[in-house]
């Protein structure tokens, strides 16, 4: 059977003061009224039902998504004990599924990005879960750069299809500089790497075994706890020695089985406050985007953002971030917003309750 892992369980810190721990990312409502995870878990619905989705999250965040999610029961609840970034996520997701059923295949995506036109995406899902079928192959989604973003990963593929829209992947590049984001663009042989992956829970896990074997062993210890009874004191211990490590630096960029599919639809990993303006589309006549009870005197194109009934006024700023909730405010360059999840991360350790 297929499903579809979820990943759920960060904070999203470069969204300060709106995303909290007790408010993460996935929780706020940019777009459509709906929260980041709902917008997911829509857009998934029509490929595969509720009872076929999976939610991974920390403890803590478990009750905050059951009141947004009424409709999910326990049995869509991977629980991490605590966040190790995405490889050991998605290890214990596959030990979970493979435990229920021997032929899983796991569609794992983030639970915070924004797509358009989701009938291309859900044909691009559609042409994966064919290639791992037929192929047993590790296969990522990789979308059609449109500007030299220097945010994102990219991923360089053969040119010659294996089947419509479907590469073998050649390489996968970190993050690059504008300089660099320029060339890629040039040759035509790069796409943004999404963070969106579909393999079968026995392949992802003998991968990990191949490059991770630390992250296996812990892997197969939890396993054994599961299936001789839920011991939640040994998964903990085995978790607890577990690296946090990325599935992309752990597994894909080493990986000799890896394909990529080529999508053309719109995505943003909304990863920080710059991207939220530029997504958003009511904009005034100055470029700016005011939300809340603000005042916007000689301000343009900047994001303005008051939450609750303490107006914020704004004078004379061009490119600007302002953000004004009861957990604080945030002032800062658009060019900058890079740096809001170190001074978030900075104020929740001096702000400890």
């Amino acid at each position: 059977m297929i499903y579809a892992v979820v990943m759920a369980g960060g904070i999203g810190s470069r969204f300060w003061p709106v995303s909290t721990p007790q408010n993460p990312k996935q929780l706020l409502s940019f777009f459509r009224n709906r929260t980041m995870i709902q917008l997911t878990l829509d857009r998934l619905k029509p490929l595969l039902p509720s009872a076929q989705h999976r939610i991974v999250t920390i403890p803590d965040q478990v009750s905050l998504f059951q009141k947004k999610l009424s409709d999910f029961d326990d049995n869509n609840y991977i629980i991490e004990p605590s966040g190790k970034n995405t490889a050991p996520c998605i290890g214990l997701s596959a030990v979970n599924l493979l435990i229920q059923d021997e032929d899983a295949i796991l569609v794992v995506l983030p639970a915070d990005h924004l797509i358009q036109h989701e009938e291309k995406f859900l044909n691009c899902l559609e042409t994966g879960i064919r290639c791992v079928q037929e192929k047993d192959a590790l296969v990522t989604l990789g979308i059609r750069p449109t500007r030299p973003e220097t945010g994102y990963g990219y991923i360089q593929y053969e040119r010659d299809e294996v089947s419509s829209n479907l590469h073998r992947v050649v390489t996968f590049a970190e993050k690059p500089n504008r300089e660099t984001a320029v060339r890629f663009i040039q040759t035509g042989e790069f796409l943004w790497n999404s963070g969106i992956f579909i393999w079968s829970a026995r392949r992802i896990l003998s991968e990990i075994e191949e490059y991770i074997p630390e992250l296996y062993v812990s892997l197969m210890d939890i396993k054994d706890a599961i299936e001789q009874g839920d011991d939640p004191e040994r998964i903990q211990r085995a978790y607890n020695n577990i690296k946090p490590i990325s599935i992309d630096y752990g597994v894909m960029e080493r990986s000799r089985h890896v394909y990529v599919v080529r999508g053309d639809f719109q995505w943003s990993d909304v990863g920080n406050w710059d991207e939220v303006y530029r997504l958003t589309e009511d904009k005034d006549s100055d470029g700016n985007v005011l939300k809340g009870n603000v005042v916007a005197e000689g301000c343009t194109n900047s994001y303005l953002y008051s939450e609750g009934k303490n107006p914020l006024a704004v004078v004379g700023i061009d490119n600007g971030i302002v953000v004004q909730t009861d957990q604080g405010t945030l002032v800062c360059s658009r060019d900058e917003v890079q740096n809001v999840k170190k001074a978030a991360e900075q104020i929740f350790r001096t702000n400890k309750p």
